[in-house]
């Protein structure tokens, strides 16, 4: 695998990642891995086994409980762990028509939970702690509840999820937890489970498992309507890890350390980042931070104690480190020390948090670590495409990973990206119609998005993300709009008091946004908006005076009506979970937005324009 050695860049041995371009009929055109994709387990718990054998006393999982000390298991000790748990299930009615429910959210005790359920033969569901803790109705919960009928259901701390469990538990369906069971429940002691005495049952269900055995049940976040359980097979989990040490080839030199938040019931932190660490023989220190005022604190005292050797956050995540990076000369020296790659993944990174990165790097250790983004989704494991050299614009996805083809069909004014391979999901558990729905004839799953080649000429000059085909749309004029080009500028634009945009002008003369402000950077343009909520921030005239200022900007720098941001309305209200304007990972539903916030849409185009909204003066005659 080649190194990757670029002056001023610390080197980082990455895969070779080269497709064949081949035109079908229609305009349809294949992307195809020249990469044959190596062999991988029969099942993820085969990983676990061979470190356990190889690296017992390596630690695997560390965490913290309550802000306490790191708290640290072996790989030996998972495997015992796991096994003892194993037999806890299978002494039970439990099944892929009874699996089992995961509340609550990153910890060993999960971790345990899980592998024992998979080397039992049991499937899992992780569900966002948000679904619990944050939602009022629990209409999600309920109705993922409803959908895979667990016959198990596991929280950690069970006392916060006393509400949320009155509102799904049924009779015959047992409850486990670590800590502080809830009051009205009869739980079972995580603490009995993890001490049962595990027979040969346990290695005959191991043995029984295939590359078709469900693994877990991920839910979609629920941007187009109720979460679907994308089924995640043995075969698609372990695949993808052998694609990922192809693609990120320094993975295999040495075992990798880790610091992360992502959230397990994602496949970002639940297949991705748990996979690379136990995949690869490496120790994941389970981050208790997030990006948040409170969190990144968290974050912070993390970081400052263990030095990672490949780092992930979401761009939120990196805008609030970088702060604390620039301010703590030893964070940065211990952060950097041995850090090879960096990755984004939610959104796209804006360029002076980037440049911030590149800068930080440089001043500590003399030179810049790689950047980089994937491409991917719950349905595909979820790696599917990389960068495997530097990357010198956002939205570069790169190349396929290997063993895997893409397909590209007009769709419109865009090529409607597909996949196939075997990460993919065999579909949507107990949603025939859905399945059917997102497999073409070829049998590729319709992810939505749109690409385009970086070179037209030169295929293996990578892949560019070009939006999601559902949230583009028409101008009055019959102009496209590209939804994600312009969201994008709009934050670029604004940074970093903007965290996201809803865009209208479907069959209207304009586009307008609707602006969601990133409350904690906005709240600093001035003193007395310390603590102040959306309402207030939105109000205040030296917020609106600044955005104003913004918005006039883009609009000079507009090229006509498809990216002429023309009128905005900063919202007074944060988007609610409970009505699908946000998912539990921060995702913003822009359908689900609009819907419900139909008359400031209206007042985005109303003539005169109410004095709440902010019009581009530049863009006055458009």
């Amino acid at each position: 695998m080649p190194l990757v050695d670029i002056p001023g860049m610390r080197p980082v041995r990455l895969g070779d990642l080269t497709a064949d371009l081949v035109r079908g009929e229609q305009g349809v055109v294949y992307v195809r891995s020249r990469q044959a994709l190596g062999d991988y387990p029969r099942s993820i718990i085969d990983r676990l086994r061979h470190w356990a054998a190889v690296a017992p006393g390596r630690v695997f999982l560390a965490d913290r409980v309550d802000g306490g000390d790191w708290r640290r298991l072996t790989y030996a000790e998972t495997l015992e762990r796991a096994r003892a748990i194993a037999q806890f299930i299978l002494d039970r009615d439990l099944s892929p028509e009874r699996p089992i429910m995961v509340l609550s959210g990153n910890g060993i005790e999960h971790a345990l939970i899980a592998l024992g359920a998979m080397m039992a033969g049991v499937p899992y569901a992780p569900v966002s702690p948000a679904y619990s803790l944050v939602s009022k109705d629990h209409a999600k919960l309920r109705y993922v509840f409803d959908l895979v009928t667990p016959g198990l259901v596991f929280a950690a701390d069970g006392e916060p999820f006393a509400p949320a469990l009155r509102a799904i538990m049924k009779a015959g369906v047992e409850l486990i937890v670590a800590r502080r069971p809830p009051a009205g429940f009869s739980a079972i002691a995580f603490d009995a489970a993890v001490n049962t005495r595990p027979t040969n049952a346990v290695e005959a269900a191991d043995a029984a498992v295939t590359g078709d055995t469900i693994a877990k049940f991920l839910f979609t976040s629920g941007s187009t309507g109720m979460p679907k359980a994308v089924i995640n097979t043995q075969r698609m989990i372990c695949c993808n890890q052998a694609m990922l040490a192809h693609a990120l080839a320094f993975l295999t030199d040495e075992p990798p350390v880790m610091v992360d938040w992502l959230p397990w019931n994602h496949t970002a932190g639940g297949n991705h980042n748990f996979g690379i660490a136990l995949h690869n023989g490496g120790t994941l220190h389970i981050d208790d931070g997030a990006p948040t005022p409170a969190g990144i604190a968290r974050t912070v005292r993390n970081l400052s104690e263990v030095a990672p050797t490949l780092y992930f956050n979401v761009p939120k995540g990196y805008e609030m480190l970088c702060e604390h990076l620039a301010a703590n000369a030893a964070l940065r020296e211990n952060f950097f020390s041995r850090l090879k790659l960096i990755q984004y993944a939610g959104a796209g990174l804006s360029q002076h948090v980037w440049d911030a990165l590149e800068r930080l790097a440089e001043a500590t250790i003399g030179e810049k670590v790689m950047i980089v983004t994937g491409y991917g989704s719950t349905e595909t494991a979820p790696f599917a495409c990389s960068p495997t050299w530097h990357a010198s614009r956002p939205g570069e996805v790169g190349m396929p990973a290997a063993g895997l083809e893409l397909k590209l069909v007009p769709n419109g004014e865009k090529l409607e990206v597909r996949l196939r391979g075997p990460s993919v999901t065999p579909g949507y558990w107990r949603q025939p119609d859905r399945t059917a729905a997102s497999f073409d004839e070829e049998g590729f799953y319709r992810i939505g998005d749109a690409m385009k080649l970086a070179d037209p000429a030169d295929v293996n000059r990578g892949l560019l993300f070009d939006g999601r085909i559902s949230e583009d749309f028409k101008l009055s004029t019959g102009t496209w709009v590209n939804a994600a080009s312009v969201r994008g500028a709009i934050i670029r634009a604004f940074a970093p008091y903007v965290r996201d945009a809803v865009l209208a002008g479907l069959d209207r003369n304009h586009i307008g946004a609707l602006l969601l402000p990133d409350l904690d950077a906005a709240r600093r343009i001035a003193p007395e908006l310390a603590g102040a909520d959306e309402a207030a921030v939105a109000a205040h005239p030296a917020v609106r005076r600044l955005f104003a200022e913004r918005l006039g900007a883009l609009a000079s720098q507009s090229t006509g009506s498809s990216n002429l941001v023309a009128r905005a309305i900063i919202l007074d209200s944060p988007p609610s979970i409970d009505h699908h304007e946000v998912t539990d990972k921060g995702s913003i539903n822009q359908r689900a937005v609009l819907a419900r916030r139909a008359a400031q849409v209206e007042d985005l185009y109303a003539e005169p324009a109410p004095e709440h909204v902010l019009v581009a003066r530049a863009a006055v005659r458009a």
